[in-house]
C-alpha cells in the first residue's frame, strides 16, 4: 500500500510539473498585441459588408506579422476563400491586396482548429510589417467570392461566422 501511494504521489508531481512547464511555454511564446473578431450577422457575409479594424500604433520600430482570422461552419460551401484586404495608413496612403486562402483539404475536410462544426483559421496576411508612422491604421476585410464562370460576385457568402485580425510582434 505504501509503495502504491508513493508512485501515486510521484505521478501527481509529474503532472503538476508538466502543467507548469506547459503554462510557461504558452505564456512566454505569446506575442499577440492585437486580436479582435467581429461577428457576421446570420453567417451571411454580404459582398458590400466591409469589416473594419482600427489599430493605434505608437511603436515605429518593432516588426509584426498580420493575420486575418476567421471562423466558419459547415454551411461554408467552397474549398477556397477570396478576400480583399486593405490598410490605410495615418497619412491616408493605402495598400489593397486580393488574397486567396485554401479552406479545405483536397478530400474536402475543413482546415483550421476546432472539434465542433466551427473551425477557426489563422490566415497569413503580411509578415515583417513595421508600423512606421504613429497614429491610426485602418484595416478592412471584404469577401470577394464568386462561382466558377460567374462575373458577378456572390451577394452573400454563407458559413463565415466571424472575421478577425491578429497582430503578433516578432521577437
Amino acid at each position: 500500500m505504501r509503495v502504491h501511494m508513493m508512485k501515486r504521489g510521484m505521478n501527481f508531481a509529474k503532472l503538476i510539473l508538466a502543467f507548469i512547464a506547459m503554462t510557461c511555454a504558452l505564456s512566454c511564446s505569446n506575442n499577440t498585441i492585437y486580436n479582435q473578431y467581429q461577428a457576421i450577422d446570420n453567417s451571411e457575409w454580404h459582398k458590400d459588408s466591409i469589416i473594419n479594424f482600427k489599430i493605434n500604433s505608437t511603436d515605429t520600430i518593432s516588426k509584426n506579422n498580420l493575420y486575418v482570422t476567421l471562423r466558419n461552419n459547415k454551411d461554408y460551401e467552397f474549398s477556397n476563400l477570396f478576400l480583399i484586404v486593405g490598410i490605410r495608413f495615418p497619412n491616408n496612403y493605402q495598400i489593397v491586396d486580393t488574397l486567396e486562402y485554401e479552406m479545405t483539404t483536397p478530400e474536402g475536410r475543413f482546415l483550421g482548429n476546432g472539434i465542433t462544426d466551427v473551425k477557426e483559421n489563422k490566415l497569413e496576411y503580411k509578415t515583417n510589417v513595421t508600423f512606421s508612422l504613429i497614429g491610426d491604421y485602418d484595416i478592412s476585410v471584404q469577401q470577394a467570392m464568386r462561382r466558377t464562370r460567374d462575373v458577378e460576385g456572390l451577394n452573400a457568402l454563407n458559413g463565415i461566422t466571424d472575421v478577425g485580425l491578429q497582430i503578433e510582434k516578432i521577437n
